[in-house]
């Protein structure tokens, strides 16, 4: 489970980029400093809720998105990965127990195989 100082510090990240934005001018739109824009995108401080709100506005973001944590190409690989393996496990099973229902068949009735 992540941590939802490392949420909020990927998303402001991610966001700003994507906006095209430099710290120092999220810092401007925001009315922080630099240093505490800084230390959110690093998850050492979390902010206020009137803080969350200005960094949305200044990205043009609902508030929540900053906390959400959104589907990455890991997040997603990972859960793939686990359907194989739970597939693969029922397939495994699902085997095991047709060959011992013919073992035991061929035991109770020797030479009919």
């Amino acid at each position: 489970m992540m941590n939802i100082r490392k949420i909020l510090a990927d998303n402001i990240k991610e966001k700003r980029r994507n906006k095209g934005l430099t710290q120092e001018k999220l810092a401007e739109k925001t009315g922080m400093s630099l240093q505490y824009l800084a230390m959110l995108e690093l998850g050492h401080k979390f902010p206020s809720g009137e803080m969350l709100e200005r960094l949305a506005n200044a990205l043009d973001i609902e508030t929540y998105e900053l906390l959400a944590v959104t589907p990455s190409a890991n997040n997603e690989l990972e859960i793939l990965r686990k359907e194989i393996i739970y597939e693969i496990k029922k397939l495994n099973e699902t085997l095991a127990q047709e060959i011992t229902d013919k073992i035991i068949k061929a035991l109770k009735n020797p030479g009919k195989t």
